[in-house]
C-alpha cells in the first residue's frame, strides 16, 4: 500500500510539474522570437526609409552599403525589391541570403527555414511581418520578415531580412535546460517530502498490520505501539489496543476458568477413583461388580479428559517464548521412547530417512510433544501386525521430503497402513473431542491431536492430515526453518 501510495503521489507531482513546465518553456521561447522580431523589424523599417528616400545612384549606393554592412555584422541575408518584385539591392551571402532570395522570387522555402513568400506579398501590400514561427531548439534555423517601401497608396516594394536565430535558439536552449532542471530539482524534492509523508501515514499503519498479524497468531499481549501518523490514525490505534486488552482478558478468564476447573476436579475425581478401588473387594461376584468395572473404567476416562483439558489450556496461553529446537535429535529420542510400547502391541514402528542437523524455532520440545501424540494415536487404531513409519527432513511446500532437502519447512511425517479414516471425516480429527464414528469406543479424551495442532500453530507451523495409500493414515508437522 506504500509503494501504491507514493506512486499516485508521484504521478500527480509528475503531472503538476510538467504542467507547470511546458507553459513556461512555452511562454520563454515566444517571448524571445517576439524579441527577435522586434530588433530586426527596427532594422528592416531602417532599410525600407533609405530605400523610400532613393532617387539617386548616390542613394542606391548608400542603400547598398547599409545592408552589406548589415548583412557582414550579423550574417543576415537582405533583398530590396520593387513593387513589381524585381530585385533593387542585395547583400548577404550563405544560407541567409538564399533564404532572403527565395524570398524575393517566390520560390518554396528551404528546409529549415520560415516561409518568407507570404511576408513578401503582405510587405507589398503596405503590412509588416508582425509574427515569427516560435523559436525552438531545433528550428526554425532562419526567419525571414519583410517591410513595406512607403505606406498606402505609395508603397514602392519592400525590404526582405532573412535572419539566422543560431543566437535566440542558443537561449531558448539554455533557459530551457534551466526550466527542466528546475523541474527535476522540485520533483526530487517533491518526491522526497512525499515519501517522508507517505512514511508518516503508513508506519501506523503498518504497526497495526503487524500487531494483527500477532494477535491472529495467538500473541495476546500484541499491541500497536507507533505513536505518529494523523490524529484519526492514532486513535484507531487506541481503539485497537482497547479492543486487545478486553480480547486478552476474556480470553484469559476463559482459559482460567479450564485450567482451575481441571486442576480442581482433579482432586475430588482422585478421591472417587480410590473408594472405587477401595470398595470393589467388598463387592460380590455378579452384575454389581461388573457395573463397579464399568464405573471405574469410566471415572479413569474422565481424570484423561481433565488432563487434556489442563494440558490445552496450558498450550492456548502462549506464555512459554520460542526457543530453537533440534528437531532431528527430538525425533529420534521419541521414536527410541516408543518403540517398547509398539512392540509390546504387535506394531512395527519404523524411523526412515531421518535427516541430521534439522533446527526449527517453536515451544519449548515441541516436536518432541507433537510426535508423543502422533504415535500415541497411531498405536491406538493400528491394528497388530501393522507397520508405523516416521520421516523428517527439509522441504519446500509441494516437494517431498527426505534427507537432501537443504532449504525450506521442517517436516516430521508419521505414515501407517492402518484402516484410516474416510476422507470426509480427516476435517474432524484435528477438532476437539471429535472421533471418527467407527472409532468411538477407543480409549481417549479426543484433545490429543488438537493439543498437537496447537502446538505447532503457537510454533508458527502447522498440522496436515490425510490419507495414505493404499489405505491408512498420514499426519504431517510442518515447522518453519
Amino acid at each position: 500500500m506504500r509503494r501504491r501510495l507514493l506512486a499516485v503521489l508521484m504521478v500527480l507531482m509528475g503531472a503538476a510539474a510538467l504542467l507547470l513546465c511546458v507553459p513556461l518553456a512555452d511562454a520563454y521561447a515566444r517571448g524571445r522570437t517576439e524579441h527577435l522580431l522586434l530588433q530586426r523589424r527596427s532594422e528592416a523599417v531602417r532599410f525600407a526609409d533609405l530605400a523610400d528616400r532613393m532617387r539617386s545612384a548616390a542613394d542606391r549606393a548608400e542603400l547598398s552599403a547599409e545592408i552589406g554592412r548589415y548583412a557582414q555584422l550579423y550574417g543576415a541575408g537582405v533583398v530590396v525589391v520593387d513593387s513589381a518584385g524585381a530585385t533593387v539591392a542585395r547583400a548577404g551571402t550563405g544560407p541567409a541570403a538564399e533564404a532572403a532570395t527565395d524570398a524575393a522570387t517566390d520560390d518554396s522555402p528551404r528546409v529549415g527555414t520560415s516561409d518568407g513568400s507570404d511576408a513578401r506579398r503582405r510587405a507589398l501590400t503596405g503590412r509588416s511581418t508582425d509574427r515569427l514561427p516560435t523559436l525552438r531548439p531545433w528550428g526554425p534555423r532562419t526567419v525571414v520578415l519583410a517591410e513595406p517601401v512607403g505606406r498606402d497608396e505609395r508603397v514602392s516594394g519592400a525590404v526582405l531580412m532573412a535572419v539566422p536565430t543560431e543566437a535566440a535558439r542558443r537561449d531558448v536552449t539554455v533557459r530551457w535546460s534551466l526550466i527542466t532542471a528546475g523541474a527535476f530539482a522540485a520533483f526530487a524534492a517533491a518526491a522526497l517530502v512525499a515519501a517522508g509523508i507517505t512514511r508518516w501515514l503508513m508506519r501506523p499503519v503498518l504497526d497495526l498490520d503487524r500487531a494483527v498479524e500477532r494477535l491472529t497468531a495467538g500473541s495476546l499481549q500484541a499491541r500497536a505501539v507507533s505513536d505518529t501518523g494523523p490524529p484519526e490514525l492514532r486513535h484507531l490505534r487506541q481503539h485497537f489496543n482497547t479492543m486487545a486488552e478486553a480480547m486478552a482478558d476474556s480470553i484469559g478468564r476463559q482459559r482460567d476458568f479450564v485450567a482451575d476447573a481441571s486442576h480442581q476436579l482433579r482432586n475430588p475425581l482422585a478421591t472417587l477413583v480410590l473408594q472405587l478401588e477401595n470398595v470393589e473387594p467388598h463387592i460380590a461376584p455378579g452384575p454389581g461388580l461388573a457395573e463397579h468395572g464399568r464405573a471405574l473404567d469410566e471415572a479413569e476416562r474422565l481424570e484423561e479428559l481433565l488432563d487434556g483439558l489442563l494440558a490445552l489450556a496450558r498450550v492456548e496461553s502462549g506464555t512459554a517464548e520460542l526457543t530453537e529446537e533440534d528437531v532431528s535429535r527430538a525425533v529420534r529420542e521419541r521414536v527410541a521412547a516408543w518403540t517398547p510400547v509398539f512392540h509390546a502391541a504387535g506394531v512395527d514402528l519404523v524411523a526412515a530417512d531421518l535427516a541430521e542437523g534439522l533446527r526449527a524455532r517453536t515451544l519449548p520440545d515441541a516436536a518432541g510433544r507433537v510426535l508423543d501424540a502422533l504415535l500415541d494415536n497411531a498405536v491406538k487404531f493400528v491394528p497388530r501386525g501393522g507397520r508405523v513409519e516416521v520421516r523428517a527432513g527439509r522441504e519446500a511446500d509441494g516437494s517431498t521430503a527426505g534427507p537432501a532437502g537443504r532449504a525450506g519447512s521442517v517436516v516430521v511425517r508419521v505414515t501407517d497402513d492402518g484402516p484410516g479414516v474416510p476422507e470426509e471425516h480427516l476435517p474432524l480429527l484435528l477438532r476437539r473431542f471429535a472421533r471418527s464414528p467407527e472409532h468411538q469406543n477407543v480409549p481417549g479424551s479426543g484433545l490429543g491431536l488438537a493439543i498437537a495442532d496447537e502446538i505447532a500453530r503457537i510454533s508458527g507451523g502447522r498440522l496436515d492430515v490425510g490419507g495414505h495409500e493404499p489405505h491408512g493414515l498420514m499426519v504431517e508437522l510442518r515447522l518453519p526453518p
